[in-house]
């Protein structure tokens, strides 16, 4: 009997966050762990420009991946969205689309694709769940992205069905941090903001100042545990059986809701919380002030983790615990500051 196939695994967007937590946790397997035997390929906008189609069918004839996970998109902050909304909406669409066709013509059977929440309705009834992707409009500050990630999930199920590929799933994370972040104090995430601001008000003896009340609620999930999430996914995904490419026309659920953290089970905290978190992590004893005159945002929009937790998730997944995961981060941060992305 001929020895199995060694997987082959292509991570599309391999620099950043996400993909360079995925090394970090793939560093860790024996060759006995799902994937630990896996040939890994690491890939970024320099090794191929996925808006291109031919340039991305050539990285799929090169590579010959069994297993896929893309995490590759054009990105930016609020402004840049709301900017350029068509920008985003035509280079997404054409990224998503040239990898999941060179996926599906050279024969990927296992592929997870990354989503975001921003693609949920912005008047959504709370908590948020994966069946109410497609039941309203997007926040308009970054319709042009929203929609392309919407569309890429559409493309997804058309493609199990078209080609029976069950194991070709979404995942659609919450606010991700982690070591490798974009610490921009603009156009990066609140908590890597946050932890540069921290970082530069105690090195200039000044004040933290938080923009906002602090009261709003956010979840989170560390980029340690996206790993292990899409690893999991990867290699061990929900037993669903055949795709019927005569079911019903009803969209199937193919997406899961990541976030959380050991002490809390949606990873909801307030603003105001993780600062006071990042400034301990940072040993910052100056004043943490919230600048109440710049606006809070949205107060709330929280998403259940059910279906992952129900589905995925073994009964002994272990959630890192927010404190120790901004700890990390900011050590992190602290010891690479100079190479970071700012």
């Amino acid at each position: 009997m001929p020895a199995a196939q060694k997987p082959v695994v292509l991570v599309t967007g391999g620099r950043g966050l996400v993909g360079r937590a995925i090394q970090d946790e793939v560093a860790k397997l024996n060759a006995s762990s799902p994937g630990g035997n896996a040939e890994w390929h690491f890939v970024h906008s320099g090794d191929a420009d996925l808006r291109d189609g031919d340039a991305t069918a050539a990285l799929f004839d090169r590579v010959k991946p069994t297993h896929l996970v893309h995490l590759a998109a054009r990105v930016g902050g609020l402004f840049a969205n709301m900017q350029d909304n068509l920008g985003f909406f035509e280079d997404n669409l054409k990224l998503n689309s040239n990898v999941l066709r060179s996926a599906a013509r050279v024969g990927v059977k296992n592929a997870v694709f990354c989503l975001s929440t921003c693609v949920f309705p912005a008047a959504a009834k709370l908590p948020i769940t994966e069946s109410d992707l497609h039941q309203g409009p997007p926040h308009f500050s970054n319709e042009g992205y929203a929609y392309s990630k919407r569309m890429m999930e559409c493309e997804v199920r058309y493609y199990r069905k078209a080609y029976n590929l069950p194991n070709w799933v979404c995942v659609v994370p919450t606010n991700i941090y982690g070591p490798y972040d974009n610490f921009h104090l603009v156009n990066s995430h609140v908590i890597p903001a946050l932890i540069r601001k921290c970082y530069e008000a105690k090195e200039r003896g000044e004040g933290f100042v938080v923009l906002g009340t602090g009261k709003p609620l956010r979840q989170f999930i560390y980029s340690m545990d996206m790993a292990r999430i899409i690893l999991r996914l990867l290699f061990q995904p929900p037993q669903t059986g055949d795709v019927d490419p005569k079911a019903s026309p009803a969209p199937d659920i193919i997406s899961y809701i990541c976030c959380g953290d050991e002490n809390s089970e949606d990873g909801e905290l307030s603003i105001a919380d993780v600062a006071k978190s990042i400034a301990r992590a940072m040993e910052f004893r100056g004043e943490l002030k919230f600048d109440e005159t710049k606006s809070d945002g949205i107060f709330r929009k929280t998403a259940s983790n059910g279906r992952l937790r129900n589905e995925v998730l073994p009964s002994d997944f272990k959630f890192t615990p927010f404190d120790e995961g901004i700890t990390e981060t900011c050590d992190w941060f602290v010891e690479n500051h100079e190479k970071a992305r700012v």
